[in-house]
């Protein structure tokens, strides 16, 4: 290991987390893994980095130490935040990158031929955002006595129970994200631009709280007011705030890119009552469903009795209601793996994290009352402590 490299976590958990890795592809069959994710990358080997916008992988075999791979230019962030010996950070030219006439997968497929690789079953994360087709096509062309594999979420799934130092980062982006909703009620008022806004966010979330600084989230502050919140997405513009506006902020708190996400909803003024009436709902269906929160019941034990209570209010939700967090680059703070739905039968286990989404999107606004949790022992508890209900000033 360089003796400078920065580690997030210890050899061991490093070396706990290649094991289960390793055993997830013998079941698999799977000789070579690619881990094109960065999530997934950062997770076993420690690389951070903001160059997932090119190609680039961790190579992981069963009997030898992964082997970063990427553009020459980002190597030496491989050498500052991994583990890796020297010798196993390889890197490629860079008139590979977004050129016409090569694709950095050939360069990946020749090195795989020098390393014997280049046969058997060789794992890749088919589903995946940092996947493209043309990187396909090169594996599948220039690989042709390899059997390609999708080894879609393999790692995801590793990742599913947290250690208690990933549960100390994401208590710490709680206490930001605690922040930067105390900060937004401070200052929201009429005449407020959204843009102003969105840049005191911003502010809060990267200068942290105390001593747990802020890491950039891996979604955008979204900040929707009025018909703009029946959308689910909507991030903001230059528009003023006015009196009786509701805006929902969907926001998440970000250390050492562990993320504990929290929405809450501010009416400018007294709302009317549908979302006095949809804030009861909302409300009581998420408690009904925490109450299933716990060691041995199901993901969708949780959703169902959200879902019926939900629907005793008179409100229906087509979307699911949560879905599993935890280490995350954009464009997404979701783990791929559980969701909090009808149909999703994973066993609820000890150090399971969860952000419980249960919001709704009207036919005039948005509501988002949400809480991010981990199970316990004999149930769960919440990361963040920021009121459950309709903010009102």
């Amino acid at each position: 290991m360089p003796k400078d490299a920065k580690l997030n976590f210890s050899l061991a958990e490093y070396d706990q987390r290649l094991a289960s890795t390793r055993a997830a592809m013998a079941r698999q069959n799977i000789d070579c893994l690619l881990v094109i994710d960065p999530s997934n990358m950062a997770w076993l080997s420690g690389y951070d980095g903001w160059s997932f916008y090119t190609h680039q992988c961790l190579i992981v075999q069963h009997d030898a130490e992964p082997i970063w791979w990427g553009r020459g230019i980002d190597a030496p962030g491989a050498v500052r935040t991994t583990y890796l010996d020297q010798g196993n950070i390889l890197k490629y030219p860079d008139h590979f990158v977004q050129s016409d006439v090569c694709h950095p997968m050939d360069h990946l497929s020749d090195l795989l031929r020098e390393l014997k690789l280049d046969r058997g079953s060789v794992g890749v994360e088919m589903e995946n955002y940092y996947f493209s087709a043309a990187a396909f096509r090169s594996l599948q062309t220039n690989l042709p006595h390899a059997t390609l594999v999708d080894a879609t979420a393999l790692v995801n799934w590793q990742r599913i129970i947290k250690s208690e130092q990933e549960l100390e980062y994401m208590r710490s982006a709680a206490r930001i994200v605690e922040n930067m909703h105390a900060r937004i009620y401070e200052i929201i008022e009429p005449g407020l631009a959204k843009n102003q806004l969105a840049a005191e966010i911003f502010h809060s979330g990267i200068a942290g709280k105390d001593e747990h600084w802020g890491d950039y989230p891996a979604i955008m502050p979204l900040l929707p007011t009025g018909m703009d919140a029946t959308a689910a997405h909507l991030t903001w513009d230059d528009s003023k705030l006015k009196p009786g506006d509701i805006t929902f902020f969907e926001i998440g708190g970000c250390h050492r890119r562990y993320h504990c996400p929290l929405s809450r909803t501010i009416s400018l003024g007294t709302p009317p009552q549908k979302y006095l009436d949809a804030e009861q709902a909302v409300l009581d269906a998420m408690h009904a469903g925490l109450e299933n929160a716990r060691p041995g019941k199901l993901c969708e034990d949780v959703a169902i009795a959200f879902f019926d209570t939900l629907e005793k209010h008179g409100f229906h939700k087509e979307n699911r209601t949560g879905y599993s967090i935890g280490l995350s680059y954009p464009p997404d703070w979701g783990e791929r793996t559980m969701s909090l739905r009808r149909g999703d039968k994973t066993e609820l286990k000890k150090n399971m994290t969860f952000h419980f989404m249960p919001a709704l999107w009207l036919d005039d606004g948005g509501l988002e009352i949400t809480e991010s949790v981990v199970i316990t022992e004999s149930g769960y508890e919440s990361l963040a402590n920021v009121e459950q209900r309709l903010l009102v000033k």
